[in-house]
């Protein structure tokens, strides 16, 4: 397997250039290994399409009405009119009342709700229809009906959905199509159905593909957008946002959450001494080191200039402090003299600090962080005494 993704792969990244990397090929398949923040951004997004999605469909469905009150008769027409007068409210209340909250799961909710309210119209709208013998023009508009399954799994290609998404959303509006011909099964056109069918299925196609690849641009997006472009960490901002969120989960499920400021020492002598170009490649190794040396759901974001930020998920105190002292004890590199770069190491944890939100618990973090330089450089202080060196 691993052969033909090798095979494969390069062929594929040759059609969008610059935008996927290799290990990031199973994000367009499931949104299993989503990144939290490319989550929230993509379920904002969804939401957001859904609302444009909903506004369109209240203000055309009654519309509708006029031309249907024109060649049907009246009791077909005032059925219609009814169920219209139902799908526009529902659609407006979906735009009203639904609002984007960066949960996956509540934008899930919104596409259900956005392709239900459709489906159900149609496969209502058909029987109603199937119970009339229509000709000339009113048989023309009525047929008209049949092409809102296309317009359903046309419009999924404005949503950045990966293949699992896509495929769960389609298959109830295919076999809403399926449903709908077995009602009328006795005088059904088989071939007529099938190749309507057929092309159901071509448009889910089309829409797939041009969903996955607004996710593909998404990735690629949001990576340049999170990240740090020197160091490739988190940026700061993207960590204040995951600082965010960690500390919303911890302090509703009561969990720990520790916080690690790291600051290298004499780092401005490098850069007075050595040049910038030197500072930055002790930043981009120190990053580096850390970074092969995280635990599993640690994230690292730099905080500004020599300084960053370790978040520490599901972490007591204690946990924290042996961590960092690990990563004290591995160091974080050499400078241009090849001697040890050392950082200064302040810590909080959000339970045993009593923080109020995540801005005080940086803030506890960085008094700490100066307490250690106060205290001689190369140490790690969580308390209200700073440690010796680790």
């Amino acid at each position: 397997m691993s052969r033909i993704a090798d095979i494969v792969w390069p062929r594929l990244t040759g059609l969008m250039p610059g935008e996927l990397k290799y290990a990031e090929l199973s994000w367009l398949v499931s949104p299993a290994p989503h990144l939290s923040l490319l989550t929230r951004r993509r379920a904002t997004m969804i939401v957001n399409r859904v609302r444009l999605f909903a506004f369109l469909f209240a203000a055309l469905t009654p519309l509708w009405s006029i031309v249907d009150l024109l060649v049907f008769p009246f009791p077909l027409w005032l059925d219609l009119a009814l169920m219209r007068l139902f799908a526009c409210g529902a659609f407006a209340s979906l735009l009203l009342y639904y609002r984007p909250n960066g949960i996956l799961l509540n934008a899930y909710r919104a596409l259900a709700l956005l392709f239900a309210i459709p489906t159900v119209f149609y496969v209502v709208s058909h029987a109603l229809l199937g119970h009339y013998r229509l000709t000339g023009l009113s048989a023309a508009i009525g047929a008209g009906y049949a092409f809102l399954p296309f317009v359903l799994l046309a419009g999924l290609s404005i949503f950045p959905l990966t293949l699992l998404e896509n495929i769960i959303i389609a298959s109830p509006i295919l076999i809403a199509q399926g449903v709908a011909g077995s009602l009328r099964w006795a005088t059904l056109d088989r071939p007529s159905f099938v190749g309507a069918f057929w092309l159901m299925v071509l448009i889910s196609g089309v829409s797939t593909l041009a969903g996955m690849s607004q996710l593909a641009f998404m990735i690629a997006l949001v990576r340049q957008a999170i990240r740090d472009p020197l160091t490739g960490v988190f940026s700061r901002r993207s960590g204040e946002e995951l600082l965010e969120l960690q500390f919303t989960v911890a302090h509703r499920s009561g969990a720990m959450l520790s916080l690690a400021f790291v600051d290298l020492d004499h780092f401005k002598m490098i850069n007075d001494e050595y040049g910038h170009e030197a500072g930055d490649q002790v930043l981009l190794n120190m990053t580096g080191i850390v970074s092969r040396n995280l635990r599993q759901g640690d994230m690292l974001a730099r905080w500004g200039g020599e300084e960053f930020l370790l978040i520490m998920p599901n972490t007591n105190l204690v946990q924290a402090e042996a961590a960092m002292a690990r990563l004290n004890h591995i160091g974080f590199g050499l400078n241009p003299g090849n001697t040890p770069i050392t950082a200064s190491i302040g810590i909080a944890e959000r339970v045993a600090d009593q923080a109020s939100d995540w801005k005080s618990l940086v803030e506890t973090a960085d008094q700490r962080m100066y307490r250690a330089k106060q205290h001689g450089r190369d140490r790690i202080c969580s308390r209200d005494d700073a440690s010796g060196p680790a």
